[in-house]
Order: structure tokens, then C-alpha cells, then sequence
């Protein structure tokens, strides 16, 4: 898709949202799964409004100047969430760009499964590892109020959206960020341990938008897409807190490696599915 393609506002501003929305979705099914929610997404950040007003009483106002170059980006495959700055994640909004993974969907299965396991209580102390923007910590600590964490990540470029995304959460107090190998070094025990390594191996198709544009570090982990896996699995026996659960994330052909992985350190192995059935985390216990 050529980008001199692109729906292009007319300098007076007299092209109507509306039609800009239509022709942008249009533009954008070759590109995107969800070419609507990104146009509406797209607009309503060019407008500086949530969507919900966009959808509700600016549909018929003139389309703003900013939109065109920001649907060029998108269909230049760059992840709605970089062009935005933020991704929705479970309760609460994070900051993203560059360098860091975007938050997904599939992620928040991992929180589902740490309530069931918790309930209302929930756990008292929280690790993520591999924290990325904080997505995992920030959201379990934001479910439980009386929770402290410790996030985790060899990247700095994470880090610093993770400590910005505290701040702007108001879980600065709550929440410490690290620069870690996994949990080499870490002591103590934790209630909850988080994680979403890396899981995709180095030679699997991925998304335009995923591959050129999201860090290969927290995507790519060997040929297998196990070598995380085979790092974190020694690390949790001396880290989880007796009664606590280590949750973490796979992908959907993965659970038979990665629980005789965790087996193998006397730990129990449930599975829990996402939303769309397929196998997505694994909750890891002590062994009665």
C-alpha cells in the first residue's frame, strides 16, 4: 500500500470523520486484523479524545490535519500502540514506544489465572520477571492494594516505561524495578511470580508490524523458542513462597516442553486456555 494512497484531509479541513474513518478502514484490512478499531484509535489520538467521544459526538467534525501522516504509519506496518503511546492492559493504561513489547490480550490470562489461585486476598509479595513496561506487576499490584513487587528486565529501554508507567499509576511506592539476568541474584520468596518470556522461536513467521518493529530480544528465545524457559524453571523452587503460584506465560504448541521443564524441579503443573481456547499459561506450585 502506497503511502501517497492514503485518505489525505484537504488543508481546510472540510473531509468529514466520518468518510475518513470509512476510507481509512478500508486502507487498513490489508494491513491489520482490526482495521476499524485502528482508524477509530488513530483518530481519536490525532483528536487528543478517547474513542468513546470520538464515537459518541465528533463523527460528523472535520477530519484533523494530524490523521493522515498517522494512518501512514500504521500502514506501514508500525504497531498501533507506538503510534498511540499507550496500550490498554487488564485495569489500567500503559505507556509504550520503541523497545518495548507491546502488552496483548492473551497476556491478561496470567492475571485470571493469579485470582482464581488468590481471590480477593491475593498475594503479598509479587516478581515479574522480564517486566517489559511493567505490564504484568502493574496490573496484578493495581488488583491488590495491599501488594508490594519487584519487576525485573535485562532492558533499560523497559524499565524506564516501567517506572514511568508506576509513576503515572500512582504504584511507584508499591512497585521496584531492577536491571536482572532472569532471577540470577534475586533472594526471598514471592507469593506471585509473573512472567511472559520470550517464547518464539527464530526461524517462525511473525506480523510485518511485529518482527520490524517490536524489540527481538523479548520475542525471539532460540531455535525452539525454550531456551527462556530452560533458564527460569531452576530459578523458581527457591523463590516461590509456600501456598504461592508461579504463572507464566507459553505459546500455544508449548505446554507438554515447558511443563516437564517445570516438573522436573518437583513442581505441580496446571495449564490454563485464553479466551480463545488455546493453551496459554502455566500455573506452577510446590508440590504437597
Amino acid at each position: 500500500m502506497c503511502i501517497r494512497d492514503t485518505p489525505n484531509p484537504s488543508p481546510e479541513g472540510e473531509g468529514r470523520i466520518r468518510s475518513a474513518l470509512s476510507a481509512a478502514t478500508n486502507f487498513l484490512a490489508d494491513v491489520s486484523e482490526t482495521p476499524r478499531l485502528d482508524a477509530e484509535l488513530l483518530m481519536a489520538h490525532a483528536l487528543g479524545i478517547p474513542r468513546e467521544q470520538l464515537l459518541l459526538n465528533r463523527l460528523d467534525s472535520a477530519t484533523p490535519h494530524s490523521f493522515g501522516p498517522l494512518l501512514a504509519r500504521r500502514l506501514a506496518h508500525e504497531p498501533i500502540a507506538y503510534i498511540t503511546g499507550t496500550r490498554a492492559f487488564w485495569t489500567i493504561e500503559l505507556a509504550v514506544g520503541p523497545g518495548v513489547l507491546v502488552p496483548r490480550a492473551d497476556s491478561e490470562t496470567l492475571l485470571d489465572a493469579a485470582l482464581a489461585h488468590f481471590g480477593k486476598a491475593g498475594p503479598r509479595r509479587i516478581l515479574d520477571l522480564g517486566t517489559g513496561p511493567g505490564t504484568l506487576l502493574l496490573a496484578a499490584l493495581d488488583q491488590w492494594p495491599g501488594a508490594t513487587g519487584l519487576g525485573v528486565d535485562a532492558s533499560p529501554e523497559a524499565l524506564a516505561y516501567a517506572t514511568r508507567n508506576a509513576a503515572t499509576l500512582g504504584l511507584a511506592t508499591r512497585a521496584e524495578f531492577r536491571t536482572g539476568d532472569w532471577a540470577t541474584g534475586l533472594d526471598g520468596v514471592f507469593d506471585l511470580i509473573l512472567s511472559n518470556p520470550p517464547y518464539i522461536g527464530a526461524d517462525e513467521p511473525l506480523p510485518a508490524e511485529v518482527r520490524a518493529h517490536e524489540p527481538g530480544m523479548a520475542l525471539f528465545a532460540g531455535a525452539d523458542g525454550l531456551d527462556d524457559y530452560r533458564r527460569i524453571a531452576p530459578q523458581l523452587p527457591a523463590l516461590l513462597a509456600p501456598g504461592g503460584a508461579a504463572i507464566i506465560e507459553i505459546g500455544s504448541t508449548q505446554a507438554p516442553a515447558v511443563t516437564a521443564l517445570l516438573a522436573a524441579q518437583g513442581l505441580a503443573v496446571a495449564l490454563r486456555h485464553d479466551l480463545a481456547r488455546h493453551p496459554r499459561a502455566l500455573i506452577a506450585t510446590h508440590s504437597a
